[in-house]
């Protein structure tokens, strides 16, 4: 093999690159093109369901929050200390931002290393040092909504 085959197989791969770059751009360009048939515009989230109230915000039932514990919705976590009691908690450990998991025996647990939280919030043991930040619920019916 001499140099002249390296420069000949070079240019075949430079070549190669342009002619599929050269493709590529020809495809990108057609995307806007207001001469092609439009494709219909994507649909519109649909809006929150109304509530009785009003409320489209609703994080839980009443009846799905047990007396003495709690549950976790997306980033928030609702539980019921003592009846008729309930508080808003972010689902975000303090300690290292992981998120908790799962509310059991009394106590808000996080995976990733084992600090576990009271139903209010409170450190009841580490590595956190920091409870966890409160978020405003209320009752509507017999919805826990948020805010």
């Amino acid at each position: 093999m001499n140099n002249d085959d390296l420069v000949l197989d070079r240019r075949t791969v430079v070549a190669g690159a342009g002619l599929l770059a050269a493709a590529t751009l020809a495809a990108c360009t057609t995307y806007g093109d207001t001469d092609s048939a439009a494709a219909p515009a994507p649909a519109a989230p649909p809006a929150p369901a109304a509530q009785p109230g009003g409320a489209s915000n609703i994080l839980a039932k009443i009846s799905d929050v047990p007396v003495g514990s709690g549950v976790i919705v997306g980033d928030t976590v609702v539980t019921q200390p003592s009846a008729g009691t309930f508080v808003g908690l972010d689902s975000t450990c303090p300690h290292a931002g992981c998120k908790v998991n799962a509310v059991a025996n009394g106590t808000i647990n996080c995976p990733c290393h084992g600090s576990k939280f009271g139903l209010d919030g409170s450190v009841v043991s580490g590595p956190a040092a920091r409870a966890l930040s409160s978020k405003s619920v209320r009752v509507e019916g017999d919805s826990i909504v948020a805010g």
